[in-house]
Protein backbone atom coordinates (compact mmCIF):
# COMPACT_ATOMS: atom_id res chain seq x y z
CA UNK A 1 0.00 0.00 0.00
CA UNK A 2 0.83 3.29 -0.96
CA UNK A 3 1.87 6.02 1.85
CA UNK A 4 0.26 9.17 3.29
CA UNK A 5 2.07 12.69 3.33
CA UNK A 6 0.96 15.82 4.59
CA UNK A 7 2.72 18.78 4.08
CA UNK A 8 2.39 22.13 5.19
CA UNK A 9 3.79 24.97 3.21
CA UNK A 10 2.65 23.32 0.08
CA UNK A 11 2.47 25.88 -1.83
CA UNK A 12 6.18 26.97 -1.37
CA UNK A 13 9.07 26.03 -3.36
CA UNK A 14 10.52 23.29 -0.88
CA UNK A 15 6.41 22.35 -0.66
CA UNK A 16 5.94 21.56 -4.51
CA UNK A 17 9.50 20.26 -5.00
CA UNK A 18 8.41 17.65 -2.08
CA UNK A 19 4.91 16.89 -3.44
CA UNK A 20 7.16 16.11 -6.76
CA UNK A 21 9.21 13.82 -5.36
CA UNK A 22 7.08 12.39 -3.04
CA UNK A 23 4.64 11.73 -5.71
CA UNK A 24 7.63 10.28 -7.91
CA UNK A 25 7.89 7.50 -5.22
CA UNK A 26 4.00 6.17 -5.49
CA UNK A 27 2.63 8.71 -2.41
CA UNK A 28 -0.48 10.23 -1.84
CA UNK A 29 0.18 14.08 -1.13
CA UNK A 30 -2.11 16.06 0.87
CA UNK A 31 -1.23 20.09 1.25
CA UNK A 32 -2.54 22.42 3.72
CA UNK A 33 -3.52 25.67 1.89
CA UNK A 34 -4.09 28.98 3.50
CA UNK A 35 -6.89 30.68 1.65
CA UNK A 36 -6.21 34.21 -0.11
CA UNK A 37 -7.12 36.84 -1.90
CA UNK A 38 -4.89 35.55 -4.94
CA UNK A 39 -3.91 32.84 -6.32
CA UNK A 40 -0.96 30.98 -4.32
CA UNK A 41 -1.04 27.07 -6.38
CA UNK A 42 1.46 28.68 -9.48
CA UNK A 43 4.79 26.26 -8.20
CA UNK A 44 2.24 23.60 -8.25
CA UNK A 45 1.20 24.62 -11.67
CA UNK A 46 4.59 25.22 -12.95
CA UNK A 47 5.44 21.86 -11.98
CA UNK A 48 2.22 19.99 -13.39
CA UNK A 49 1.15 18.15 -10.01
CA UNK A 50 -1.82 20.89 -8.94
CA UNK A 51 -4.21 17.77 -9.83
CA UNK A 52 -2.07 15.04 -8.63
CA UNK A 53 -2.45 16.12 -5.14
CA UNK A 54 -5.34 17.21 -2.45
CA UNK A 55 -5.22 20.11 -0.90
CA UNK A 56 -6.73 20.56 2.53
CA UNK A 57 -8.02 24.00 3.86
CA UNK A 58 -6.45 25.51 6.77
CA UNK A 59 -3.77 27.27 8.18
CA UNK A 60 -0.66 26.81 11.15
CA UNK A 61 -2.17 29.51 13.47
CA UNK A 62 -5.50 27.57 13.67
CA UNK A 63 -5.16 24.56 15.91
CA UNK A 64 -8.65 23.22 15.62
CA UNK A 65 -8.46 22.93 11.77
CA UNK A 66 -5.03 21.25 11.70
CA UNK A 67 -6.43 18.40 14.16
CA UNK A 68 -9.68 18.14 11.63
CA UNK A 69 -6.62 17.58 8.32
CA UNK A 70 -4.47 15.25 10.52
CA UNK A 71 -7.39 13.36 11.65
CA UNK A 72 -9.33 12.99 8.23
CA UNK A 73 -5.48 12.72 5.84
CA UNK A 74 -4.36 9.83 8.61
CA UNK A 75 -1.47 10.94 7.12
CA UNK A 76 1.88 8.41 7.64
CA UNK A 77 4.78 11.51 7.05
CA UNK A 78 3.90 15.37 7.68
CA UNK A 79 6.49 17.55 6.36
CA UNK A 80 6.29 20.97 8.16
CA UNK A 81 7.40 23.34 5.70
CA UNK A 82 5.02 26.10 6.52
CA UNK A 83 6.40 29.79 7.65
CA UNK A 84 6.77 33.28 7.54
CA UNK A 85 10.02 32.66 5.84
CA UNK A 86 11.52 35.79 4.61
CA UNK A 87 13.85 36.71 7.41
CA UNK A 88 13.62 40.50 6.03
CA UNK A 89 9.96 40.75 6.83
CA UNK A 90 10.01 39.06 10.44
CA UNK A 91 11.75 42.44 11.23
CA UNK A 92 8.56 44.27 10.36
CA UNK A 93 6.61 42.01 11.25
CA UNK A 94 7.99 39.73 14.43
CA UNK A 95 3.97 38.60 16.21
CA UNK A 96 3.38 37.00 12.58
CA UNK A 97 6.63 35.02 12.42
CA UNK A 98 6.37 33.95 16.00
CA UNK A 99 3.14 32.66 15.30
CA UNK A 100 3.22 31.50 12.27
CA UNK A 101 6.68 29.93 11.99
CA UNK A 102 7.07 29.19 15.81
CA UNK A 103 3.48 28.59 17.43
CA UNK A 104 2.09 26.99 13.65
CA UNK A 105 5.15 24.42 14.67
CA UNK A 106 3.71 23.55 17.87
CA UNK A 107 0.12 23.28 16.63
CA UNK A 108 0.90 20.60 13.82
CA UNK A 109 3.17 18.41 16.53
CA UNK A 110 0.13 18.95 19.11
CA UNK A 111 -2.27 17.67 16.65
CA UNK A 112 -0.14 14.67 15.50
CA UNK A 113 0.39 13.69 18.88
CA UNK A 114 -3.47 13.50 19.68
CA UNK A 115 -4.88 12.50 16.43
CA UNK A 116 -1.30 10.51 14.84
CA UNK A 117 1.43 9.52 17.28
CA UNK A 118 2.53 6.83 15.03
CA UNK A 119 3.32 9.21 12.05
CA UNK A 120 7.13 10.18 10.97
CA UNK A 121 7.30 14.25 11.67
CA UNK A 122 9.80 16.82 9.76
CA UNK A 123 10.34 19.86 10.50
CA UNK A 124 11.97 22.69 8.33
CA UNK A 125 14.65 24.33 10.92
CA UNK A 126 17.43 26.56 9.01
CA UNK A 127 20.76 28.06 9.28
CA UNK A 128 19.70 31.12 10.12
CA UNK A 129 19.31 29.78 13.92
CA UNK A 130 23.32 29.85 14.02
CA UNK A 131 23.13 33.41 13.20
CA UNK A 132 25.95 34.97 14.54
CA UNK A 133 28.18 32.22 15.74
CA UNK A 134 31.66 33.80 14.03
CA UNK A 135 33.79 31.30 15.95
CA UNK A 136 32.35 28.77 14.25
CA UNK A 137 33.41 28.92 10.26
CA UNK A 138 31.48 25.93 9.49
CA UNK A 139 27.96 25.01 11.09
CA UNK A 140 27.37 21.21 12.18
CA UNK A 141 24.81 19.36 13.96
CA UNK A 142 26.66 20.62 17.29
CA UNK A 143 27.14 24.74 16.59
CA UNK A 144 25.64 26.34 19.06
CA UNK A 145 22.57 28.25 17.92
CA UNK A 146 22.69 32.62 18.27
CA UNK A 147 19.64 33.82 15.83
CA UNK A 148 19.60 37.22 14.89
CA UNK A 149 16.67 37.68 13.20
CA UNK A 150 12.59 36.91 14.57
CA UNK A 151 12.61 34.69 11.92
CA UNK A 152 16.02 32.90 13.23
CA UNK A 153 14.26 33.05 16.77
CA UNK A 154 10.61 31.14 15.33
CA UNK A 155 12.31 28.59 14.04
CA UNK A 156 14.52 28.00 16.90
CA UNK A 157 11.56 27.42 18.99
CA UNK A 158 10.34 25.27 16.50
CA UNK A 159 13.30 23.22 16.56
CA UNK A 160 13.24 22.79 20.02
CA UNK A 161 9.87 21.96 20.33
CA UNK A 162 10.24 18.91 18.00
CA UNK A 163 13.05 17.96 19.46
CA UNK A 164 11.03 17.88 23.10
CA UNK A 165 8.10 16.34 21.71
CA UNK A 166 10.20 13.56 20.77
CA UNK A 167 11.68 13.24 23.95
CA UNK A 168 8.83 13.60 26.26
CA UNK A 169 6.17 11.80 23.46
CA UNK A 170 8.25 9.81 21.48
CA UNK A 171 6.86 11.10 18.59
CA UNK A 172 9.13 10.38 15.51
CA UNK A 173 10.50 14.34 15.18
CA UNK A 174 13.42 14.85 12.40
CA UNK A 175 14.76 18.06 11.97
CA UNK A 176 16.83 19.59 8.60
CA UNK A 177 18.53 22.48 9.63
CA UNK A 178 18.73 23.53 5.64
CA UNK A 179 20.68 26.01 4.44
CA UNK A 180 20.23 28.58 1.90
CA UNK A 181 18.37 26.62 -1.16
CA UNK A 182 17.08 28.33 -4.16
CA UNK A 183 15.32 27.48 -7.31
CA UNK A 184 13.41 28.95 -10.63
CA UNK A 185 10.46 28.71 -8.09
CA UNK A 186 12.45 31.18 -5.31
CA UNK A 187 9.77 33.85 -4.33
CA UNK A 188 11.44 37.29 -6.22
CA UNK A 189 11.74 38.92 -2.63
CA UNK A 190 14.61 36.07 -1.67
CA UNK A 191 17.77 37.77 -3.15
CA UNK A 192 18.73 35.31 -5.76
CA UNK A 193 15.83 35.56 -7.40
CA UNK A 194 16.03 38.71 -7.32
CA UNK A 195 19.58 38.58 -8.67
CA UNK A 196 18.35 36.49 -11.54
CA UNK A 197 14.84 38.03 -12.46
CA UNK A 198 16.72 41.70 -12.31
CA UNK A 199 19.82 39.61 -14.81
CA UNK A 200 16.67 38.65 -17.51
CA UNK A 201 14.87 42.42 -17.16
CA UNK A 202 18.34 44.40 -17.32
CA UNK A 203 19.41 41.71 -20.54
CA UNK A 204 15.90 42.50 -22.32
CA UNK A 205 15.76 46.10 -21.68
CA UNK A 206 12.79 46.18 -18.93
CA UNK A 207 15.29 47.14 -16.19
CA UNK A 208 18.45 49.26 -15.94
CA UNK A 209 19.67 48.27 -12.63
CA UNK A 210 19.92 46.20 -9.40
CA UNK A 211 19.61 47.49 -5.73
CA UNK A 212 21.42 45.52 -3.17
CA UNK A 213 22.25 45.68 0.68
CA UNK A 214 25.46 44.26 1.86
CA UNK A 215 26.86 41.82 -0.98
CA UNK A 216 29.71 40.51 0.93
CA UNK A 217 27.95 38.48 3.00
CA UNK A 218 28.47 34.44 2.62
CA UNK A 219 26.08 32.15 1.65
CA UNK A 220 26.31 28.23 1.33
CA UNK A 221 23.69 27.89 -1.26
CA UNK A 222 21.40 24.74 -3.00
CA UNK A 223 19.14 23.49 -4.91
CA UNK A 224 15.52 23.07 -3.39
CA UNK A 225 15.08 20.03 -5.53
CA UNK A 226 17.76 18.26 -4.20
CA UNK A 227 17.10 19.27 -1.08
CA UNK A 228 13.99 17.91 -0.16
CA UNK A 229 14.99 14.18 -1.03
CA UNK A 230 16.67 14.75 1.64
CA UNK A 231 14.31 15.76 4.22
CA UNK A 232 12.47 12.36 3.25
CA UNK A 233 15.33 10.30 3.62
CA UNK A 234 15.15 11.41 7.08
CA UNK A 235 11.86 10.07 7.61
CA UNK A 236 12.95 6.47 6.38
CA UNK A 237 15.88 6.30 9.16
CA UNK A 238 15.64 3.97 12.08
CA UNK A 239 15.51 6.83 14.56
CA UNK A 240 14.61 10.64 14.62
CA UNK A 241 17.38 12.45 14.39
CA UNK A 242 18.61 15.98 13.63
CA UNK A 243 20.95 16.89 10.34
CA UNK A 244 22.66 19.71 8.32
CA UNK A 245 21.23 20.05 5.13
CA UNK A 246 23.89 22.15 2.80
CA UNK A 247 27.05 21.64 0.19
CA UNK A 248 29.55 22.53 2.83
CA UNK A 249 30.89 25.97 -0.04
CA UNK A 250 29.88 29.47 0.74
CA UNK A 251 30.40 32.31 -1.84
CA UNK A 252 29.20 36.37 -1.65
CA UNK A 253 26.39 37.45 -2.65
CA UNK A 254 29.00 39.31 -5.31
CA UNK A 255 30.10 36.28 -6.75
CA UNK A 256 26.75 34.67 -7.01
CA UNK A 257 25.82 38.00 -9.29
CA UNK A 258 28.99 37.63 -11.09
CA UNK A 259 27.84 34.34 -12.04
CA UNK A 260 24.46 35.61 -13.04
CA UNK A 261 25.47 38.39 -15.09
CA UNK A 262 28.12 36.66 -16.88
CA UNK A 263 25.76 33.78 -18.39
CA UNK A 264 24.11 36.72 -20.17
CA UNK A 265 27.70 38.43 -21.21
CA UNK A 266 26.85 41.22 -18.64
CA UNK A 267 29.95 42.89 -16.12
CA UNK A 268 28.01 43.43 -12.47
CA UNK A 269 29.60 45.91 -11.91
CA UNK A 270 27.96 48.06 -14.60
CA UNK A 271 24.39 47.45 -12.81
CA UNK A 272 24.42 46.41 -9.12
CA UNK A 273 24.06 49.75 -6.70
CA UNK A 274 24.93 49.15 -3.39
CA UNK A 275 21.66 50.56 -1.20
CA UNK A 276 21.63 51.42 2.67
CA UNK A 277 18.26 50.77 2.59
CA UNK A 278 18.51 47.26 2.06
CA UNK A 279 20.64 46.12 5.25
CA UNK A 280 19.51 44.47 7.78
CA UNK A 281 18.99 45.74 11.49
CA UNK A 282 21.02 42.56 12.49
CA UNK A 283 23.48 40.73 10.04
CA UNK A 284 24.22 37.35 9.43
CA UNK A 285 27.85 37.59 7.57
CA UNK A 286 28.54 34.15 7.17
CA UNK A 287 26.85 30.75 7.11
CA UNK A 288 28.52 27.82 5.73
CA UNK A 289 27.48 23.93 6.42
CA UNK A 290 29.05 21.04 7.15
CA UNK A 291 26.67 18.23 5.82
CA UNK A 292 28.79 15.27 6.48
CA UNK A 293 26.60 13.45 8.96
CA UNK A 294 24.17 13.57 6.21
CA UNK A 295 26.82 12.27 3.69
CA UNK A 296 27.16 9.38 6.15
CA UNK A 297 23.84 8.28 7.55
CA UNK A 298 21.69 9.42 4.66
CA UNK A 299 23.64 8.53 1.93
CA UNK A 300 22.51 12.35 0.66
CA UNK A 301 25.26 14.73 -0.88
CA UNK A 302 24.03 18.18 -2.91
CA UNK A 303 24.08 17.33 -6.83
CA UNK A 304 24.14 20.38 -8.04
CA UNK A 305 26.70 23.21 -8.04
CA UNK A 306 25.92 26.90 -7.63
CA UNK A 307 27.09 27.72 -10.80
CA UNK A 308 24.17 25.34 -12.42
CA UNK A 309 21.68 26.59 -10.29
CA UNK A 310 22.24 30.46 -10.69
CA UNK A 311 22.32 29.66 -14.81
CA UNK A 312 19.24 27.61 -14.31
CA UNK A 313 17.35 30.38 -12.37
CA UNK A 314 18.66 33.10 -15.28
CA UNK A 315 17.08 30.85 -17.89
CA UNK A 316 14.06 30.03 -16.37
CA UNK A 317 13.24 33.71 -15.92
CA UNK A 318 14.43 35.02 -19.12
CA UNK A 319 11.57 32.86 -20.24
CA UNK A 320 9.16 34.89 -17.73
CA UNK A 321 10.64 38.52 -18.77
Amino acid sequence: MSKTALISGITGQDGAYLAQHLLSLGYKVHGILARRSSPTTWRLEYLNILDKITLEEGDLTDASALLRIVLNCKPDEVYNLGAQSFVATSWAQPLLTAQATGLGAMNILEAVRQVRPEAKFYQASTSEMFGGMKEFPVQSETTPFHPRSPYGVAKLFAHWTTINYRESFNIFGCCGILFNHESPLRGIEFVTRKVTDAVARIKKGKQKDLHLGNIDVKRDWGFAGDYVKAMHLMLQQPEPDTYVIATGRTTTVRDMCKIAFEHVGLNYEDYVVIDPKFYRPAEVELLRGDPSKANKKLGWKAETTLEELICMMVDADLKRV
